[in-house]
């Protein structure tokens, strides 16, 4: 079904589409106040001048086959094993992480990926200061399981 596409405005001038099956659609919704700005809520829409744009987009091309969708389980294995390997390729330096990641940042030491223990007080320090840090559960690292 091709639909038709309507440029609204409420009466605070805030401007949206509506998708209708026809003009007898719009005005059908309209009489029954079924219309609303979705920025203010105001029922008072009126239809803008607009060039017609029809959606019938999907009428030219085939529609694509599905793509089969991975399980959800072995998704979640995929993401657990990438995440493992990109901590393996960071060098832990322990509850001195605040500390190093301050000299990285400043020049003070080579710059590196690292990983390590920082306070809730550390990290909101670090971010104060331009510092971005990620803050990942214990149990992706494997130094933490040893």
């Amino acid at each position: 079904m091709a639909l038709k596409v309507f440029d609204l405005q409420c009466e605070h001038g805030h401007v949206f589409e509506g998708w209708f099956a026809s003009h007898d659609d719009y005005d059908a919704q309209q009489a029954r106040g079924l219309l609303t700005c979705p920025v203010c809520a105001s029922a008072a829409i009126t239809k803008r001048l607009s060039a017609p744009h029809l959606n019938v987009a999907h009428l030219h091309q085939p529609a694509p086959a599905p793509a089969p969708a991975p399980a959800p389980n072995a998704l979640q294995a995929e993401v657990m094993r990438k995440v493992r390997e990109l901590i393996r390729q960071t060098e832990n330096v322990g509850a001195g992480f605040a500390a190093e990641a301050r000299r990285i940042h400043e020049g003070e030491a080579a710059e590196r990926p690292i990983r390590g223990t920082a306070t809730a007080d550390e990290r909101a320090e670090l971010a104060e200061e331009g510092i971005e840090v990620l803050s990942l559960p214990a149990f992706l690292d494997d130094d933490q399981l040893q």
